[in-house]
């Protein structure tokens, strides 16, 4: 089937890059104001300093931290369950691909960019490089996530070539944009062996990488002596966490992309329901780690430590922990269980976001908050710089993917059309 003919095919997927009506706009527009806002609220927090955040004595570590732990945590899911998926060949995955590994790259170019709000003066964020010292986890976490970025750049665009080539001939007034992307791709044999062998090794790599990236984000948090954090369990706590707060925005995300842009043929229910199933899994996982770290300290933890923990089973932090805990278990898990539907997902899925982001902020805050020295306790409140930043930096995610859908398909077109011609073979074969 010529290029033209597969085009005519999957018109629908196509159809969201050339139609730009009103919701369009009303989506860009706002989100664009708000994230434009932010980076004024940068700018006044650049001129004026630190002091313009919540930030003190003793809380150093604030909501930016929380929002890296947290889009680092959410870019997990996205390439390696694409990863997983291609090398276990489970076809049922194909629609989510695009979406998945998109949702890595964006979410890993908004997460360490919180580090740069973090810094006293951005500018000089570049001696982190010149002035390495890699007895620090600080710049371990560095090295692993610049990796992980590059690595999954790769992986989405090579992933899009095929694709890419399509575009150019179906979309003569955009060449200049696609003829350069395509490098000069017409889909012969061997370009198509070339693309295989080269998808299989960014597949292997993704898996270990990935893992390593949450791995020493805990480290950060894990190799230091702060109540609550100098924990081993804290490194697979956090690779769970991570993935499953991806796998819950995987599917928000989809259903989005389904609904807006009408890929109902594409994306089907029981796509999602098996996706309901891997959510419900990590559900789990999720509710064991944070039950087997809690009782730990609970058990034998010193002063410093019970301190901490009250303070969020009983104390100041009590409701958020125990809000965190309805969004992540109570809620999602009756509905993984018995409603997995698209509403069902979708409502547990949100759920799960937001009591994974309430989770970062209970480890990171309160551990400062209750410090091991017999000195007077601080508080910490954030400022409108840093709700600023955040709103931002959500913003700036979501605009990210729709501009994006303006310009390549979210649904990966040539992995379809490979997929519907493997099952009309097997039907022959029957």
């Amino acid at each position: 089937m010529d290029s033209e003919a597969i085009a005519r095919k999957y018109d629908r997927i196509l159809t969201p890059m050339t139609r730009t009506g009103w919701k369009f706009w009303a989506t860009v527009i706002p989100l664009s104001v708000i994230f434009l806002w932010s980076v004024l609220a940068f700018g006044w927090q650049y001129h004026w300093g630190l002091g313009e955040t919540g930030m003190g004595h003793p809380v150093s570590w604030t909501l930016y931290l929380v929002n890296f732990v947290f889009f680092i945590g959410i870019s997990h899911a996205g390439a390696l369950v694409s990863a997983v998926l291609r090398i276990t060949h489970a076809g049922w995955g194909t629609p989510f691909g695009r979406a998945a590994e998109a949702v890595t790259v964006f979410a890993l170019a908004a997460g360490p960019t919180n580090i740069l709000f973090d810094l006293g003066r951005s500018v000089r964020f570049y001696w982190v490089a010149l002035h390495a010292q890699f007895k620090s986890p600080l710049l371990w976490d560095f090295t692993c996530i610049m990796t992980y970025f590059t690595v999954s750049l790769i992986f989405l665009y090579v992933l899009m070539v095929p694709d890419i080539g399509l575009l150019r001939e179906r979309f003569p007034g955009r060449r200049w944009l696609y003829r350069p992307l395509s490098l000069g791709w017409t889909g012969t044999e061997k370009q198509w062996s070339i693309l295989g062998k080269i998808i299989g090794i960014l597949c292997v790599a993704v898996i270990p990488i990935a893992v390593s990236v949450h791995t020493v984000v805990s480290w950060v948090f894990g190799m230091q002596t702060q109540p609550m954090w100098h924990s081993t369990i804290f490194a697979p706590y956090f690779v769970v966490g991570a993935i499953y707060s991806g796998i819950a925005a995987i599917i928000v995300v989809t259903i989005a992309l389904r609904k807006v842009y009408h890929l109902e043929n594409y994306l089907k229910p029981y796509h999602f329901n098996n996706m309901g199933l891997l959510l419900l899994t990590f559900t789990l996982l999720w509710v064991y780690f944070t039950f087997a770290e809690h009782l730990t300290v609970g058990y034998g933890g010193g002063p410093a430590e019970l301190a901490v923990l009250w303070s969020k089973l009983t104390g100041k932090y009590a409701l958020l922990f125990w809000i965190m805990v309805t969004l992540c278990f109570v809620i999602p898990f009756p509905i993984l269980i018995f409603k997995r539907t698209l509403p069902g997902l979708l409502v547990s899925s949100i759920c799960i976001i937001i009591g994974m982001w309430i989770e970062r902020y209970t480890i990171i805050i309160p551990s400062f908050i209750e410090p091991r020295l017999p000195y007077a306790r601080g508080d910490y409140m954030p400022s409108w710089v840093e709700w600023s930043m955040t709103a931002g930096l959500l913003a700036g995610f979501t605009l990210a993917f729709v501009l994006f859908s303006k310009f390549f398909p979210v649904i990966s077109i040539w992995e379809t059309e490979k997929e519907e011609k493997e099952k009309e073979g097997h039907a022959k074969g029957e």
